[in-house]
């Protein structure tokens, strides 16, 4: 172990993480910061800046919880991505990872930000990762992209490791001091500075069951930082395989753990057609090949039997491939000043998949507006009935395209980020005086293409009266079942699907930090800056998709750009030191002006106290207010559709019989029969996912938050290396910007009659087809719990060294409220999107290391969940190992084997959840995952 991860165990009061992961929630002296190494150009005993503060400090006096992590704690856990890292924290409340694959099963999630395919970000506190802000060494990183919409949160797959010193995670709101996005924390990603030499990395594993391969290289190199010039370069590469839906017990159908349709799930959406016309429910007895279909051919619709299982089709880990380099130069100008410029380069290759299409036509269809209008024409050659099939005899066809394949959809990602900075320092009198201009630019650029789809408005044509379907058109044969639809029906109604999307930051800061004046407990410390940014984003569709003929999810370019203007100031005042009771008490505050282009102006306070009335505890408690802007997705993001799993009230299918249903309760009867659901209980959902209406709103007022933290930390001095710390956090955001859950409105215009959430359902002969979900600021989001971590390391001993971590996070309440509505969501499984709010997640460590030879065994605990209708996910529990050896005189040569989930656990089965049964945001992926690393440095 290298010396600076010694430090680390011994220094910081930490929430630990995964296999070997060391951070910490700061509190007493000796344990609570990194070592002054890891602050580039710091010599030891220098005050440095940490995350959540602008004024330097002595790295043993902080009052916040922060956690910490190095590159070597990453190597530890065996994880391929950052943010997947990140995401095991136990404060941490999940975001996008590499197993969703929502491209062609979901559409856009309500929350403005487009599908976010390949992306991967982090959530603290179950905020959602647009209320986390990402900095690179404290300047803010451009917003992600991923060519489905205009994301207001950071993609983490575009920033390389290899760049990587260390990551700062503040669990406390920072608006006052960084501005809009920090209500839930901040993620700062401090890279290398200074490197001597050349340090290489090799990493390869795989899934027990021979899939999910990753491989991961990096390398990088500095010249040592001696003299003016110091220059630190490098670069990654990263490639994970796919896992298939298919090859796990919990995904092969779309009920947990099934092997059949009969327990629900399956698709309405069939390859040999459904067809609810002259007021039956028909399929097709076979497919008809080689011959136009009679009504003979058709015979009554058997649920469950005759449902599609598009379960294998998809992935439950998506195949990525990312490219990185980066480069850090600084040259010393003179004794007070400095220049430096970092820039970094980022590729990510991304794939998604989807079973093949399935499209429809009928009013009760509830596809595209294109579609839900398309009839077929009495002359279309392959129409059976002789009639034309239009909204006085039809509600639906479904079909499911199986001539086209599964949908394949294919991302290219390609991200620059660079920063250019003057920095120096001056005396007033005898106090050191700091400041820094910088100036930073990021873009990313997104292209996705899709294979798979249909243009409805050729499909339109094609099934249309002959006489206008000609040559290229082919007549479209949508009764012949499995194989029926021909290449050149193929060639003619389908298209290739191109969609982009990029977002682009200017970002201009100048800062100053010194001290004013000596007070009874120190000197006050005072910092003040200003910032001005500009932020741009654009998605555009396929020009067939923006012209409203999709057969997949409907969507329409997407523009918007603003401009903000802040100024902020902050105080440290260390009132007393060195006194009984009172070994240290110090204030601290801030205060941030926004002016939004956008938004409007506003002012964030911040304040705290941090008090030891010993040596060996520490207290601290501190108030926030919060600010976060709606992004450009949530202002001007354009109207699309999200499919969301739902279990209509009003259906008496198999499975729905949860009391406050059709069936079972006489007021939801009335209710349902009212809204032209059939009174003798007939109607069953055709399908469970249900199209919801999403879209943003340019009259979206910004968010605010109050945050309150009380904690403390005992480290005894008789027990060196032992610490315990409870922090409590209350978190109250007011006007969230969110969709109400169509869940939410289709049970309360079911069950309550409310004539608000039946506005904003849709159906067409009793049959559920829409749900209205655009960004609002309706929501109230009171969230509270416990941060609680014991941690302990030994010195040497002649068995080597010893360390012992604890770290939980108890979720006590977490409040969604609407209008009058309370939803409480701790201990359950939200399902669509998937988010799990478990009550306890812990992670617990015990490290040994010798002088060549280290060993660490880590558990993490995911406390049950409770779904929507009852299912009870049950508790989990992880365990992973790792072993390292270290060769060479210097230990130049590192070799470590690992297994995550050694013991197999499985994954609780999820049915609310949005596709493969599994919550992507919670557990770990099915199966043993095996890792190797081999590491060098000379």
């Amino acid at each position: 172990m290298s010396k600076q991860s010694q430090h680390l165990w011994i220094s910081c009061a930490s929430v630990a993480l995964a296999v070997g992961f060391t951070g910490h929630t700061p509190a007493a002296a000796q344990s609570n910061v990194p070592t002054d190494s890891q602050e580039a150009g710091t010599s030891a005993g220098e005050d440095i800046i940490v995350t959540g503060s602008r004024i330097r400090r002595s790295p043993l006096e902080q009052d916040a919880p922060i956690v910490f992590v190095d590159q070597e704690d990453i190597a530890k856990t065996g994880l391929n991505s950052v943010n997947d890292v990140l995401q095991r924290l136990p404060s941490s409340g999940g975001g996008l990872n590499g197993k969703f694959n929502n491209s062609g099963n979901l559409g856009n999630p309500p929350d403005g930000g487009g599908v976010g395919a390949g992306s991967a970000e982090i959530d603290l506190r179950y905020l959602g990762s647009r209320r986390v802000l990402v900095l690179v060494d404290g300047i803010r990183y451009v917003n992600g992209a991923s060519a489905s919409g205009v994301p207001g949160s950071t993609d983490l797959n575009s920033i390389p490791e290899s760049a990587i010193e260390r990551i700062e995670v503040l669990q406390d709101g920072a608006s006052s001091i960084y501005g809009s996005d920090a209500i839930a924390g901040v993620v700062n990603i401090i890279t290398k500075k200074q490197q001597q030499g050349l340090m290489a990395a090799a990493q390869i594993g795989l899934y027990d069951r021979g899939d999910g391969a990753t491989q991961n290289y990096q390398l990088s190199w500095g010249n040592g930082g001696d003299g003016p010039l110091q220059i630190v370069v490098g670069g990654n590469y990263v490639k994970q395989e796919g896992v298939s839906a298919g090859a796990r017990d919990i995904s092969r159908f779309p009920a947990p753990y099934s092997d059949t349709c009969a327990d629900g799930g399956c698709s309405g959406f069939l390859p040999n057609g459904r067809y609810a016309i002259f007021g039956q429910d028909l399929t097709l007895n076979a497919p008809v090949l080689g011959r136009p279909s009679t009504p003979a051919d058709f015979r009554p619709f058997a649920d469950p039997a005759d449902r599609f299982n598009f379960g294998p089709f998809n992935f439950l880990q998506i195949p990525v491939e990312r490219y990185g380099v980066f480069g850090n130069i600084r040259y010393e100008v003179s004794d007070a000043i400095n220049f430096s410029v970092k820039g970094i380069w980022n590729q990510r290759k991304s794939k998604n998949r989807a079973a093949p299409l399935p499209f429809g036509i009928g009013p009760a269809a509830g596809i595209t507006p294109v579609l839900d209008a398309t009839t077929v024409d009495a002359t279309n050659p392959f129409n059976p009935f002789g009639v034309t099939l239009d909204a006085s005899n039809m509600d639906f066809i479904f079909r499911r395209f199986v001539e086209g394949g599964p949908r394949r959809f294919n991302q290219t990602v390609d991200t620059i980020y660079g920063v250019a900075t003057l920095d120096g320092e001056f005396d007033v009198g005898e106090s050191n005086w700091y400041w820094d201009v910088n100036a930073a630019y990021g873009k990313n650029k997104a292209e996705q293409t899709m294979l798979g789809n249909i243009n409805s408005d050729r499909l339109r044509q094609a099934l249309g009266p002959i006489a206008n379907c000609t040559s290229p058109c082919v007549p479209f044969n949508l009764f012949g079942g499995a194989g029926s639809i021909t290449q050149g029906m193929l060639d003619f109604v389908t298209f290739e699907q191109h969609d982009s999307s990029e977002q682009e930051m200017w970002d201009f800061t100048g800062n100053v930090t010194g001290s004013l004046f000596t007070l009874p407990g120190g000197d006050l410390g005072i910092a003040a800056g200003v910032e001005y940014r500009d932020l741009k984003g654009r998605f555009d569709p396929d020009p067939v998709v923006a012209a409203g003929f999709s057969s997949d999810i409907p969507a329409r370019p997407t523009r918007g750009s603003y401009s903000v203007w802040e100024a902020y100031a902050e105080l440290n005042a260390p009132l007393l030191a060195d006194q009984s009771f009172f070994q240290l008490l110090e204030l601290t505050g801030a205060v941030r002006f926004s002016d939004y282009s956008t938004s409007g102006s506003t002012w964030t306070f911040k304040g705290g106290v941090n008090w030891k009335p010993i040596k060996d505890l520490r207290l601290r408690a501190s108030y926030a207010e919060g600010f976060r802007a709606p992004s450009i997705g949530e202002l001007f993001g354009t109207q699309s559709r999200f499919d969301q799993q739902l279990d209509d009230p009003c259906s008496s299918h198999a499975g729905n019989t949860a009391p406050l249903r059709f069936q079972n309760d006489a007021t939801v009867r009335a209710n349902c029969v009212a809204a032209g659901v059939p009174a003798n209980g007939s109607y069953q959902q055709a399908n469970p996912q249900i199209s919801v209406l999403v879209g943003g709103d340019e009259s979206l007022e910004p968010e605010t938050s109050e945050s309150w933290i009380f904690g403390g930390v005992i480290s005894p001095s008789f027990l060196p290396g032992f610490s315990i710390e409870v922090n409590y956090y209350d978190i109250k955001i007011r006007g969230a910007i969110q969709a109400i859950d169509a869940e939410v409105t289709v049970t309360n215009c079911a069950v309550d009659n409310d004539p608000a959430a039946c506005a904003l359902v849709t159906r067409v002969g009793g049959q559920l087809t829409q749900v209205v979900g655009i960004l609002q600021n309706v929501a109230g989001i009171n969230t509270d719990g416990i941060d609680a971590n014991i941690t302990y390391r030994s010195g040497e001993t002649g068995a080597g060294r010893f360390g012992f971590t604890w770290n939980n996070t108890f979720l006590l309440n977490y409040d969604v409220i609407v209008a009058t509505q309370v939803i409480s969501r701790e201990g359950t499984e939200q399902g669509s999107p998937s988010q799990g709010f478990p009550k306890w997640k812990s992670v617990g460590i015990l490290d040994w290391d010798m002088e060549n030879f280290g060993a660490t065994l880590t558990g993490r605990y995911i406390s049950k969940l409770r779904e929507t209708g009852g299912n009870v996910m049950k508790d989990r529990f992880y365990t992973d190992v790792q072993l390292r050896l270290t060769v060479g005189e210097d230990k130049d040569f590192g070799f470590a084997l690992g297994v995550n989930n050694i013991f197999d656990t499985r994954a609780p089965g999820c049915v609310t959840c949005d596709i493969n049964n599994f919550d992507p945001t919670t557990y770990d992926l099915p199966g043993r995952y095996l890792y190797a690393r081999a590491t060098f440095k000379m």
